[in-house]
Parts: C-alpha cells; sequence; structure tokens
C-alpha cells in the first residue's frame, strides 16, 4: 500500500542529503522528467528507479541526492501534475475576460495547448488512480478545484448559481470526454465549430473578434509557435 501523499510543500527542495557539488551529470529536474516520461508512456509501474537511472546513464546513488525513495519520486510527479495541469486551467478560468464567451475561451487554450495542460498526464494520472485510492483522493480534490474555479467563472457573468454549476460541469466533462474519444479534426473543420461551441456552453452569442482571437491562437500553435 502507498504512503500518504505529500501536499506541495513536502516537495520543495532536495531531499537530507546536500545537492553534489563538482561534475553533476544529472539534476534532479532530469530525474523528473525521465520520471515524467515513463509515467506517461508505461504508466506508474514504469516508474522505477533502476530503469529510469538506465536511461539517464547513472547510478542509483545519484537518485539519492535528490529523493528519500521511489514513493517521495511519485509524489513529486502529482505535485507536477498539479501545478501544471490544474494550476493552468484554473488560471485560465479566472483570467480576465469582458464576456463569458471570453472567458470559456480562455479555457479552451487549455485544451488545444499541451504547453498549458498536458492531457496525456492528466489521463495517466487517472489511471494510476484506479489503482492507488490516495492518489484518487488527490485527483478528486483537484477536480473539485478545477470545477470550482470554472463555476465561479459563469458566476461572475451574473448566471444563477444552480446554473453556473451546471455549466462549468458541462464545459468540464466534455472535454474530457473529447480527449478520451481522441476526436481529431482539420483545423478549418474545428475552426467552423467554435462559434456554436462557445454558444452551446454559455447560452450567448460570442462576438465576432473573440472567435477571431482563438481561432488565431490555434494558428499559431499548429504553426510552431506557443502563445500563452
Amino acid at each position: 500500500m502507498e504512503t500518504p501523499v505529500k501536499t506541495s510543500a513536502d516537495q520543495a527542495g532536495p531531499t537530507t542529503n546536500p545537492p553534489p557539488v563538482g561534475n553533476i551529470k544529472v539534476t534532479r529536474q532530469d530525474w523528473l522528467d525521465a520520471a515524467l516520461a515513463a509515467l506517461l508512456s508505461q504508466g506508474v509501474e514504469g516508474v522505477k528507479i533502476q530503469l529510469i537511472g538506465e536511461k539517464l546513464d547513472v547510478s542509483r546513488s545519484s537518485f539519492y541526492w535528490y529523493f528519500k525513495s521511489r514513493q517521495d519520486l511519485l509524489d513529486a510527479l502529482l505535485d507536477h501534475w498539479q501545478k501544471t495541469n490544474t494550476a493552468a486551467l484554473v488560471a485560465k478560468a479566472q483570467a480576465p475576460a469582458r464576456t463569458i464567451t471570453e472567458a470559456v475561451g480562455h479555457v479552451f487554450r487549455c485544451a488545444i495547448n499541451p504547453s498549458l495542460f498536458d492531457t496525456r498526464l492528466d489521463f495517466a494520472i487517472r489511471d494510476w488512480a484506479r489503482r492507488a485510492p490516495r492518489v484518487r483522493e488527490v485527483l478528486h480534490a483537484s477536480e473539485a478545484e478545477r470545477l470550482q474555479a470554472l463555476t465561479e467563472m459563469f458566476a461572475r457573468f451574473d448566471y444563477p448559481e444552480l446554473e453556473a454549476v451546471a455549466r462549468a460541469r458541462l464545459l468540464y466533462y466534455m472535454q474530457i470526454g473529447y480527449d478520451d474519444a481522441q476526436l481529431s479534426a482539420p483545423m478549418e473543420a474545428r475552426s467552423r465549430l467554435v462559434p456554436s461551441y462557445l454558444l452551446g456552453f454559455t447560452g450567448r452569442d460570442p462576438l465576432p473578434g473573440e472567435v477571431e482571437a482563438l481561432i488565431a491562437y490555434a494558428r499559431d500553435l499548429e504553426a510552431g509557435k506557443m502563445p500563452e
């Protein structure tokens, strides 16, 4: 059984060992990046110290400069997920907007920009949570935080309380289902649907400039640019 997952504060800085000096072959971030790659490609079962060390071409002792145990590394991966995916969605829901359709357009950016919201990581965490009750608790807490931010987004634009809750859930769970189905369509086809999506999620017609801004954002991404 897994030990309790630590809070974000527990993840700050190296473990009990001081940082190594001199010729450092890999860093803490290198270990985290390699562990993240293993989680995405193989699931949590693939996050093994020896295998990751072999990929990094370092000994196990390098790992223990930065982490107390494998569980410590797993906790760091969860912390990374919360500070990236969950934090990004909450930030976009809270971003200043003149209309609710512009606000939902900000949230859409998480759906199309993997540097903001890594869909693969979200599903890797969900898969992990099916087998780890404590991870499931963390997942549920993060989802509650996301839904609360979306509900408050609708409430800012004077939606009644229950309608704000319902529209937040429609927006959030539809996107999860869309990602899970791995649907794809040419950019032009998706762009034509943007006004109807915004109307469907908000009950209000978007302004032309809002649609154009979101389409331009998507095209920048497709062209290799990385807008925020």
